[in-house]
C-alpha cells in the first residue's frame, strides 16, 4: 500500500516494478547523451547548506503562498504530457493528489483527460500549460477555454521550438501517445513563437502569466519587459536541449535579472526537500516536480502521488529545523554555499541505497 512507502526510493522502486519499458524510459530519460538532465542532479549536488545552532526550531512552518492559495510546501506539479500512461485517471488523479495535499497542479495541454474534466475535477486552484499547436484561432480557441475552465493562470512552454531526441524511449521504439499518428501536433507553430506572440497570448488571455523554459538572464530581462508575472526556470527537465546549464545553476543569474519585478519557479533535478531549500535560498519562490509526481503516480495512483508529497515535506522540515530555519520566509542565500558534489550525478543519485538493476 502507498501509505507504507517511508521513502521515495521505495516509491521509485513500485514505480518501476509496474510499468512497462517504453513508459519508464519517457519518464527518466534526457535528450541525447543526457548531459543536461545530469547537470540538473549535479547542480544541487554542488550546494552545501551552512547551518546555524542554538536556534528555537520547536515549531517549523514549511507553508508558502502562491498564486493567492496557501499550500504545504514550496512546490507545484509541473506539467507532464501522457499522463495516462502512469496512472489512467491522467491529469485528474495528478490533480487530486495535489488537492489532498495541500499544492497546485499546473496542466499539461498534452495530457488527458481534457482540461475542462481536469479542472472540474477539484475545487482547488489549477494552472494551465499551453503549447500552441495550431493557428491564431486554434490559440484563440484554447485559451478561452482555458479562461472558462476557471483556471488561475496560464503558462506558455517555449523551450519546444524544435521537438528533441530523447533516445532512451527512442531505442525501445516507445512513442507517447500524444505523438502517436493521428496526435502528434504540427510542430512549425510552437517553432514560430516571438515575444509577440507571447504578448497577444498573455493579454488575450488575461490571467496571471507565467513564461516556462527561461534559461538566460538576457532573456528574463525581457520577459519582466514584457509583464510577463512569473519566470519559469526550466530546461524540460534535460529533455530538450542537450549539453545545457543545469536549472539550479542558471537560477542565481535570473534572479538578479528580475530583481524581484516577477515571481520566479525553478525545476529539473528536484529530487528532495533538501533541493527545495536550496532553490528557495538561492531566489525561487516555489520549485516545480515532475519525475516524482510521475513515479508516485505510477506507484500508487493518487495516494502514491501523496505519499511521495508527505516524505518530500517531512525531508523539509527536517532540513529547515536542522539548518536552523523556522519558516520559508527566513531563508536566505546565507545558508548555502557551493561544495564539490560527492556522488555521480544522474536523474535518480539522491538514493544511494536504490537497488542495483531496478531502476534501469
Amino acid at each position: 500500500m502507498a501509505v507504507d512507502f517511508v521513502s521515495n526510493e521505495e516509491i521509485i522502486t513500485e514505480a518501476r516494478r509496474r510499468v512497462a519499458q517504453g513508459v519508464w524510459d519517457y519518464l527518466v530519460g534526457g535528450s541525447e547523451s543526457e548531459t543536461t538532465l545530469r547537470r540538473n542532479r549535479r547542480a544541487f549536488d554542488s550546494i552545501a547548506f551552512r547551518p546555524r545552532i542554538l536556534v528555537d526550531v520547536s515549531h517549523v512552518d514549511t507553508s508558502t503562498t502562491f498564486l493567492g492559495a496557501k499550500m504545504r510546501i514550496p512546490a507545484i506539479f509541473a506539467p507532464i504530457g501522457s499522463l495516462q500512461v502512469f496512472d489512467p485517471a491522467g491529469a485528474v488523479a495528478a490533480s487530486q493528489a495535489a488537492t489532498e495535499f495541500g499544492i497546485i497542479h499546473c496542466v499539461s495541454s498534452a495530457t488527458l483527460p481534457s482540461l475542462e474534466e481536469t479542472a472540474a475535477a477539484t475545487p482547488t486552484p489549477k494552472i494551465f500549460q499551453l503549447y500552441v499547436h495550431g493557428d491564431e484561432q486554434w490559440t484563440t480557441d484554447m485559451v478561452q477555454r482555458v479562461k472558462d475552465a476557471g483556471y488561475a493562470a496560464l503558462t506558455l512552454t517555449v523551450d519546444t521550438a524544435h521537438y528533441s531526441r530523447r533516445e532512451r524511449p527512442m531505442v525501445t521504439r516507445y512513442v507517447p501517445p500524444t505523438r502517436r499518428a493521428g496526435a502528434a501536433p504540427e510542430r512549425r507553430f510552437q517553432a514560430s513563437l516571438t515575444w509577440d506572440t507571447m504578448d497577444w497570448i498573455k493579454e488575450m488571455a488575461g490571467l496571471p502569466f507565467m513564461l516556462k523554459g527561461v534559461q538566460t538572464a538576457e532573456d528574463a530581462e525581457i520577459a519582466v519587459q514584457h509583464g510577463v508575472d512569473y519566470i519559469w526556470v526550466s530546461n524540460h527537465g534535460g529533455r530538450q536541449i542537450d549539453h545545457g546549464q543545469g536549472s539550479l545553476d542558471t537560477l542565481p543569474e535570473i534572479v538578479q535579472a528580475v530583481a524581484g519585478r516577477a515571481r520566479i519557479i525553478v525545476d529539473g533535478g528536484v529530487q528532495r526537500g533538501g533541493d527545495i531549500l536550496k532553490a528557495i535560498a538561492l531566489g525561487a519562490d516555489v520549485v516545480a516536480l515532475g519525475r516524482l509526481q510521475g513515479w508516485g503516480l505510477a506507484a500508487g495512483g493518487v495516494a502514491g502521488a501523496v505519499r511521495m508529497l508527505e516524505i518530500l515535506e517531512d525531508e523539509l522540515l527536517s532540513t529547515m529545523g536542522l539548518t536552523g530555519l523556522t519558516s520559508i520566509d527566513k531563508v536566505t542565500p546565507k545558508y548555502v554555499c557551493q561544495a564539490d558534489p560527492v556522488t555521480e550525478a544522474h536523474e535518480m543519485s539522491s538514493w544511494v541505497n536504490m537497488p542495483v538493476g531496478r531502476i534501469l
